[in-house]
């Protein structure tokens, strides 16, 4: 299996949230962590709630990400999971994003994950062994309105997660890329762009899941010690997904009548 008991594991956006939802559900499996994170005071204070070691990260600087591959190495002697995390947010309709903000996300949400990729696979396929989980959104696989440069970025690492499946295939090293729908994150607060009608409907969203973020690391991780590709935790997410393979243009007729109703 890709994916060993008691895994040697990096994570980053480790600091809250998600992120820190999975460093807590790691514990609970015995793993070792380095936990990565901008922030680097809320990085250490998750280490500190599950033992691990801290390490300040900007996911958009590709020296940080190697920085933090030699640390998880020195401090682990070795990494079995990376799970790339750290995201942000942007919305606003497309020629209104100031392209700043899509520099900004770009950054964070693409390249992060790229350069998560890129300095840790070599490593684990050369130990023949290991697993990636990248963190993107259903927004990669449903693009509602109102949100381009935020399901760009997650658009993009789900195709990079299918590429690296399918290319790792016969090397031990398993890929899983984890697409919920809402629950309660700090990413808001961070989140640029945002109409306060469409801010406030998110969060009512995000308060009224039934499956938070404990619950959404822990599916992730079942999903990739079981070796599968696609980690769809919320069910309203699977069923939107189906409509728009099944009827694609009804699909888009219904995100745009309900993105009209939210901007009124």
């Amino acid at each position: 299996m890709s994916l060993v008991d008691s895994p040697r594991a990096v994570v980053t956006g480790a600091g809250s949230g998600l992120g820190r939802a999975f460093c807590l559900e790691l514990k609970k499996r015995g793993a070792r962590i380095v936990c990565a994170d901008i922030d680097d005071a809320a990085a250490q204070k998750t280490a500190g709630e599950v033992g691990g070691s801290a390490v300040r990260c900007d996911v958009s600087r590709i020296e940080d990400v190697e920085a933090l591959a030699v640390e998880a190495e020195r401090a682990l002697g070795g990494v079995d999971l990376v799970i790339n995390n750290a995201g942000v947010a942007v919305a606003g309709p497309v020629g209104e994003v100031p392209l700043d903000d899509w520099r900004w996300i770009m950054g964070v949400n693409l390249w992060g994950v790229i350069y998560g990729c890129h300095v840790f696979a070599p490593r684990l396929k050369k130990q023949g062994r290991g697993h990636i989980l990248n963190v993107a959104s259903a927004a990669g696989l449903l693009a509602p309105p109102g949100m381009a440069p935020y399901n760009v970025t997650k658009a993009a690492v789900v195709a990079l997660s299918e590429t690296m499946s399918a290319e790792l295939k016969q090397t031990g090293v398993g890929v899983t890329v984890l697409c919920p729908t809402f629950f309660q994150t700090n990413i808001g607060k961070s989140a640029r762009g945002s109409d306060p009608k469409q801010a406030a409907f998110v969060e009512r969203l995000m308060a009224r899941a039934k499956i938070q973020a404990e619950d959404v690391a822990r599916i992730a991780l079942d999903t990739a010690a079981a070796g599968e590709l696609y980690a769809l935790p919320h069910a309203d997410g699977r069923w939107m997904w189906r409509l728009k393979r099944w009827a694609p243009d009804r699909y888009i007729s219904v995100t745009a009548r309900v993105a009209t109703r939210l901007t009124r």
